[in-house]
């Protein structure tokens, strides 16, 4: 017996020292690295579930002249428009006679069908490449995601494993990756709506969407997340879209009912993007007509929010005081945006978690309220927001935006040292993400 325990004490820990040794190979780490996570994740998605997380804000608001004097520059952040884009800084087409009646029914030719399988978090990758791919872009999936979203810098993973921690592309990186990395041009607004989609569907522009779904999460309710679709055709007599789903199965050439759009379209502030040839442009904002002056579509975005707060209850009406927070941010009206987001806040609080859950994702996806309590002098809510964000509904805090805009209240503290360890974590976690490089280069200090 002494033997055998003897024997056992130096078997395990030298299996132990096996295994540790073995899992450090690259073949074996990448296979075994995502299992592991995910298992972690759903251990501790059940012991503190991030429905559960709600944040309030504590800080009392400042007075709107102190909010809406003169900001700081603003830097090239995940919420800035993007850089470039001709339509954004184009005029709006002269005024024209009467338009004539678009046709029933449209299912546009040439599209390219690509799913996100196989790949983490590939929505907005997969989502842009076909929108490039219909006007004969030669490149893949990988090609985009190469760009705006590299990965965490470990060289033990893969390129694909790598990807896994990011788990959000934003609509700017999206339209910088065009402009920055094809011939196209691509124009970006918020406040869209229905006969919009479809007259550019038939003035022969595909329109890519911002949207949130509801899946079973890891305890089987019903969550919230965010998600892009390609918008290819219409069906006016049956009341639908046609859709390239790069998630669902099949999710080529779906039929998506208008006001199901509209249900998960509102939780995006009705974003929408058009990628199109640089010839064409004219024909684009013909089709934009009013929606081709950004701030007229911004205060047309604040305007249906407002209206949505009186007529929409429970979680569309927390999207409905979000969205009208995330249009004052885009007119830089600060104060107001805060106030907003206040409510917002609020009411999430308020949600129940019976049948949905709260969309505790939300600041995966949209970072509007950090730019509105930054720029109100709120850094504690700021910093508070980011802790509840990457420590609260994720895993792990893997959210450059949120570590990027709790490093800008650090440093606007005067915390230089916790300021400059956010932002070395962005580019940790995105090498790409430029807003964290130019702060660092900004305090004079590496990577």
């Amino acid at each position: 017996m002494r033997r055998r325990l003897i024997s056992l004490a130096i078997a395990i820990p030298a299996c132990l020292l096996m295994a540790a040794l073995a899992y450090q190979l690259p073949s074996i780490h990448n296979r075994l690295t995502w299992r592991l996570e995910a298992l972690r994740s759903e251990i501790r998605y059940r012991l503190n579930p991030p429905e559960q997380a709600v944040f309030t804000p504590q800080q009392v608001a400042l007075t709107p002249a102190l909010a809406t004097g003169t900001p700081p520059p603003i830097p090239a952040t995940p919420s800035a428009p993007a850089p470039g884009s001709t339509a954004d800084s184009a005029p709006s087409p002269s005024p024209t006679a009467t338009a004539p009646p678009l046709p029933e029914a449209i299912s546009l030719e040439g599209v390219v069908y690509v799913d996100q399988h196989g790949r983490w978090n590939y929505c907005g990758p997969a989502n842009l490449t076909m929108a490039l791919k219909f006007w004969g872009w030669p490149g893949s999936r990988d090609d985009v995601a190469k760009v705006v979203k590299p990965g965490v810098s470990d060289p033990n993973l893969d390129f694909i494993q790598r990807g896994k921690y990011d788990k959000n592309v934003m609509p700017y990186e999206l339209a910088d990756f065009v402009v920055n990395h094809t011939d196209l041009s691509v124009v970006t607004r918020s406040g869209g709506d229905i006969m919009l989609i479809k007259r550019l569907i038939a003035s022969g522009f595909p329109v890519l969407v911002e949207k949130g779904y509801y899946e079973a999460d890891y305890t089987g309710k019903i969550a919230w997340m965010g998600h892009y679709l390609f918008v290819t055709g219409y069906d006016e007599r049956a009341g639908e879209f046609i859709v390239q789903d790069a998630y669902l199965k099949p999710g080529k050439d779906m039929r998506n009912p208008y006001q199901t759009f509209i249900d998960g379209w509102r939780s995006f502030n009705y974003l929408f993007m058009v990628v199109y040839p640089p010839e064409r442009e004219a024909e684009v904002l013909a089709a934009l007509g009013a929606w081709a002056d950004p701030t007229w579509a911004n205060q047309h975005a604040l305007e249906i929010a407002e209206q949505e707060i009186h007529t929409q209850s429970g979680i569309d009406e927390f999207f409905a005081w979000f969205n009208k927070g995330t249009s004052h941010v885009s007119l830089m009206q600060y104060y107001d945006a805060a106030l907003a987001y206040d409510k917002a806040f609020q009411l999430y609080a308020a949600l129940g978690d019976a049948d949905i859950q709260r969309p505790y994702r939300i600041l995966w996806y949209q970072t509007g309220p950090y730019r509105a309590y930054f720029y109100s002098g709120r850094y504690q809510d700021t910093i508070n927001l980011a802790n509840t964000t990457l420590y609260e509904t994720i895993a792990e805090p893997t959210l450059e935006e949120s570590l990027y805009w709790r490093g800008q209240a650090y440093l606007a503290l005067g915390k230089t040292d916790e300021a400059i360890a956010d932002f070395r974590e962005t580019v940790r976690l995105n090498p790409n993400f430029t807003p964290g490089l130019d702060m660092l280069a900004q305090l004079g200090v590496s990577p």
